[in-house]
Order: C-alpha cells, then structure tokens, then sequence
C-alpha cells in the first residue's frame, strides 16, 4: 500500500507541504500560511502532529486531517519540540531581561498538547541544548541547570525526581529505546586534570563505583556524544578548538568508544587530519568514520574497533545510513562539490553517484528509498530550492525558488520505525521525467600555446580506491586489526627517529669536526636583533672561512702565496681580538 507523507518546506514564501514521491503536489489539506515570519516548525516523533510558529501564534495540526488542535499565543517563539510520546511541546523564546537589571520572566514554556495548560516555565538563557531531554517512553525527562543535571519522573515537573551532580557536567545525552534509560554525562577537564565521559543507568548516581563505564582524555575543548540505537556503546568525538602542531584549522579531533558493559578504546584511523563525521549504522553493530587531510577516507568499524571496510579516499566529508541501515551515502557537502557515493552496505558494491551541488541539506526518507537534498538561505541565499532522489541515482523531483525568494528549511514526514518494510537493494536507476542532474564538469583553463594540445592528467593527488576495487595483487589484504595499525604505526615511528637519529649524528660529526678548527668565539650562529652587528658577524664568518681553507690548503702540502700567509696571521690575530 502507498503510504503518503509530506515535507514541509519554510521560507520567505511562507510555509507549505508538498506531498512526497510520486506526486510532489502541494498537499491542499494543509492551508498554506503566507506569512514571511515562519521561525521554526516541528513534527511529534511518529509524524502524526506538526506545529509551527508564525510570528504571532504557535499552531499545532493533526497531519492526516489537518484540524487545528491547539494554538498559543506565542509570537516570540522561535525554537518548537514534541515530547517522544506527544503528551507536551516545549517551547523556547530568546530571554531577556527587565530595563532595570532584574531577572527576565522565564522564556521556556512546557504545555500539556491535550489540554492546552501550561505544566511548567523554567529561565533557559542559551538557546544551545534549549530542549529537556526525555527518555522514549517520556518516564523521564532530564535538563543540564547550572552544571548540574535534573531528571524529573512522568512529566511532573514541580518536583526534581533526581539530581546528577559531579564537579562540572558540560553536557549529557540519554540513552535511545526502552528502559532502562542510560545518560552519558561530559565533565571537561580543568586545571590539568583530564575531561572524562561517564556512563550511568537511572537513577543510580551515587560516585564514580556506579558509573557503567568512564573514560578520560586530555586533547577535549568540547565532545559529541552518540548512543547507538541498541544503548549498548557511545562513540565520543573529542575536539580541540586549536591544533597546536599546525596541522589543522579545524583543531584536532580524537574518536572513542564506550560500552556500557566497561569496555572502552580509542579508535585508531589509519590516516591523519580532521574527522568531519561519525554515524552509527542503525543495527548497532557497526559505525562509519569520515577523516583525514583531503581527499579524506572513510571506514567502517565494528564493535571491536577493528576495521571492517575500507573505501578509500574521496572529495567526502558526511556519511548517512538509511534508516534501515543497508544503504550508506558517503557525500561532500559544504566547501566540497556535492558528489555522493551510494553504497550497498551488505555487499559493499557502489548503486550510484549522483551530484547534488550546493547543497546544505541531506536527509533520508523514512521510506529508506528516497534522499532530499536542499540549498538553503542564510548558508547560501542563491539559487536556493531542493532535490528528491531516488537512491539509485535518478532525480525524481527539483524545485528553484523564484529568484527574488529563499527557502530556509525543508524536511521529511517522521514515522516510527516498522512502518516502512525494509525492501531489496535495487541497482538499475528507477526511471524518472527529468533528466539527470549531471553538472558539466568546469574545464581547467588552458593557455593558447596548449589548446590543440592532447590533454595530459594531472591531478594533485590521485585517490585510493576502496579495498575490494584495488588491484588484484593486493586482494588478499585485509583491513588491518587494530593491534596490527598499532604496530605498523610503531615501526614507522620507529623509521622515521632511526633516519633522525642518523641524520643528527651525520650532522654531529661534521659540525664537531669543523669546530675543532674554528676559534671558539665564532661557534654561535644566533642574531643579535641589530642588522649593523649582524652584517659584522656575517662577514668575519667569511673570513673564518677563508682561512680554514687556507689551513687546510697548508696542511695539504700546498705552496702558499706570501700574501696569503700573511693574511692568514693578520686574520688569525685579529679574530684572536
């Protein structure tokens, strides 16, 4: 049966549903609201409710009928989130406070989506992790207040159920599915201690004994946090804001793994650079990494931390499973030129690779089959519009908005997982009315002298092919295991100081050798800051020099001029001065 969902789409024309594949219609169930002042819009977990804020009220609506259920007068609201089980929106406006210098009135509202009734305000000055978090049966609901996590039980929100105080919790992230629910809190280090991540079940708090797992680092100006969809593991993205080798304008990131049963590892990427992006596939088992100086690799890992598949390097930097976690999307977005690789994950063979330019936005449908991708304002305010996909590489639908209008956002329907049957991974593109959207590849410039020239290739740097695509003496190799990468690492390392070390000692020998002969005072070879004494030391140097070889012509045996000689003595006693 054909299930029909939408997208809404928000911009300056207002905002409106569009129906999905096949018919990419506007829906006429949901009256369009032309107003240009559309701050944010939000669909409750399981797609059934949406709500929106338009400068003046926040609306909420039952998709399938479009019925009006509930409407707040809210006109500052600018950040909208359903509860997992739709029992309350949560609303957040920018706080302010009083002309006076007095506390601001609370600006984050709580309400009961079934009655309309206001359950509780709290003040939440930044509008960063603005949202309470709830666990997916809303049985408990946690907020980060003043470095200190509250959880409170059942939507009741006058009484703080439980407290997680450690020195200084910078951020949290509860667990995804059924209870029991799991939080992993962020402590970032201070005055030379190290940053750690901690694993708890609810409730039990009580000292770093209860903690399920605890892992440490130092290099951490900030983290992400991700649980996989199972609870078990969450894979931590630590960051420094500043790399101090150099290396990076990215800061330097590092990649760890947590088990809730203890275990823990630093996963080892075999090449260095930034890590622009980690993805949990949604079977729990296994996640994607994309990183390293461009062209950049990508990896699958399994639970051990051990490479499973490699598929080389790429102009990529995100990675996005479908939601039933057999087709995997490697792409690069952003200062990139917007290519995909579609893969079968199961059998890792290339579907397709489509080119979506510009884009700002990716997502999957729920449906597993279909891909939006969007350029949107204020990332990029021209030729502003989105693209559907099929995933086999076809272009099934493609609006531009009016060249004088921008689109600020445009996203799927949600719906629980089960509703959409996972289906057999297709590779014959599905066919499609509009062409493909092939961009005409930019020629190099060529000066006149080379134009009727053939053309040679000569690209920076040639990419890696995935592994089961490299040529055919290598088809043995497997990915390396991590304690394997280790110790290749050490070898090189070990390499790369041998030929240091002889390097140093080669360059000991002849310095030591050249300052046996050379009078003591000359040995320094550092600036003095005054140009003047510079230019002295610079030219007494040469003298120096001149009178080694005189030395060394002497003790060859040769004959030297009487001028020479004398020079050498005038020299020699000068310099003595």
């Amino acid at each position: 049966s054909m299930r029909l969902f939408t997208l809404p789409v928000r911009g300056s024309e207002g905002l409106y549903m569009v129906n999905g594949p096949p018919a990419f219609t506007e829906s006429t169930a949901f009256r369009r609201d032309s107003g240009k002042n559309c701050k944010a819009v939000t669909f409750s977990k399981d797609g059934s409710l949406f709500a929106w804020c338009n400068g003046e009220k926040v609306n909420i609506v039952n998709v399938t009928s479009a019925e009006l259920l509930r409407s707040f007068d809210l006109p500052k609201a600018v950040c909208l989130e359903f509860s997992p089980k739709n029992n309350v929106l949560a609303t957040w406006q920018a706080y302010t406070t009083a002309k006076d210098g007095t506390a601001g009135v609370p600006n984050l509202q709580l309400y009961d989506v079934k009655t309309g009734k206001c359950l509780k305000s709290f003040i939440q000055k930044k509008m960063q992790n603005w949202c309470p978090c709830w666990a997916d049966d809303e049985s408990v609901c946690a907020r980060n207040v003043n470095n200190e996590v509250h959880f409170f039980e059942n939507n009741n929100f006058n009484t703080i159920a439980n407290k997680l105080h450690l020195q200084k919790v910078n951020d949290f992230v509860l667990s995804p599915g059924a209870q029991p629910t799991k939080v992993a809190v962020y402590v970032p280090g201070s005055k030379g201690a190290p940053s750690f991540v901690r694993l708890y079940q609810y409730p039990n708090f009580g000292g770093p004994q209860s903690a399920l797992a605890n892992k440490s680092f130092f290099k951490a100006d900030k983290v992400t946090m991700l649980w996989n969809k199972k609870a078990t593991a969450v894979l931590v993205i630590a960051s420094t804001e500043v790399d101090k080798t150099g290396a990076s304008y990215y800061g330097e990131q590092t990649l760890h793994y947590i088990a809730t049963n203890g275990e823990s590892a630093v996963v080892q990427l075999p090449k260095n650079g930034p890590i622009y992006d980690v993805v949990w596939n949604p079977n729990s088992v296994e996640f994607c990494a994309v990183y390293g100086f461009m062209p950049a690799k990508a990896t699958v890992f399994n639970l051990k931390c051990d490479p499973v598949f490699d598929f080389g390097t790429g102009p990529r930097n995100a990675a996005y499973y479908s939601p039933h976690g057999h087709i995997l999307v490697l792409a690069g977005f952003g200062n990139l030129r917007g290519q995909m690789e579609v893969w079968d994950v199961k059998n890792y063979k290339l579907i397709s690779k489509p080119v979506a330019s510009d884009s700002t936005y990716f997502a999957w449908c729920p449906d597993g089959e279909h891909i939006v991708t969007a350029t949107c304002a204020p990332r990029l305010r021209v030729s502003n519009g989105y693209k559907i996909w099929h995933y086999t590489g076809s272009l099934l639908h493609n609006y531009e908005v009016p060249s004088n209008e921008e689109m600020w956002q445009v996203s799927w329907q949600p719906f629980l997982d089960g509703v959409f049957p996972v289906k057999a991974v297709k590779y014959q593109a599905v066919p499609s009315e509009l062409p493909s959207a092939e961009p005409k590849p930019a020629q190099a410039y060529r000066p006149p002298a080379l134009r009727n020239k053939p053309v040679t290739s000569s690209k920076l740097h040639e990419d890696e092919p995935p592994q089961n695509m490299k040529p055919q003496s290598g088809s043995s190799e497997k990915p390396l295991s991590k304690t394997a990468l280790k110790n290749q690492k050490k070898h090189e390392a070990k390499k790369a100081a041998k030929q240091e070390a002889k390097a140093d000692t080669s360059q000991e020998s002849t310095q030591s050798s050249a300052s046996q002969n050379t009078p003591r005072s000359a040995v320094p070879a550092v600036t003095s800051g005054d140009p003047e004494v510079d230019k002295k030391i610079k030219n007494l140097k040469k003298k120096l020099k001149a009178i080694e070889q005189l030395k060394e012509q002497a003790a060859a045996g040769k004959q030297l001029e009487k001028n020479q000689v004398l020079l050498r003595f005038v020299q020699s006693t000068q310099v003595g001065f």
